[in-house]
């Protein structure tokens, strides 16, 4: 069973800073694919940014300049560094993680979340 546990989340005001972490636990192969996605209320979960494991990274454009992804590989933990946070980035932020279970499975993975809330 993999678990993806994330932290980081909270209330800060508009041009401030987070820090969100995600670690996977659990039996696996590898996890080719880390990412972050974001949920605001009454909108659809969207992209935020995605990392491989030799640190290939993808943005949406509207967190490029603002947001770095990162990870630890020998930790299995991704993160995402937030800054000049705006109002609009108020949302519940998903950590997704593709995992090589075997040699030929691939399973993707959710974390349950972590509320971000930036005050104007």
């Amino acid at each position: 069973q993999v678990q993806l546990v994330e932290s980081g989340g909270g209330l800060v005001q508009a041009g401030g800073s987070l820090r969100l972490s995600c670690a996977a636990s659990g039996s696996f192969f590898s996890i080719p694919f880390m990412g972050w996605y974001r949920q605001a209320p009454g909108k659809q979960r969207e992209l935020v940014a995605t990392i491989t494991t030799d640190g290939t990274t993808n943005y949406a454009n509207s967190m490029k300049g603002r947001f770095t992804i990162s990870r630890d590989n020998a930790k299995n933990t991704v993160y995402l560094q937030m800054n000049r946070l705006k109002p609009e980035d108020t949302a519940v932020y998903y950590c997704n993680a593709g995992i090589q279970a075997t040699r030929f499975r691939f399973d993707d993975y959710w974390g349950q979340g972590t509320q971000v809330t930036v005050s104007s």
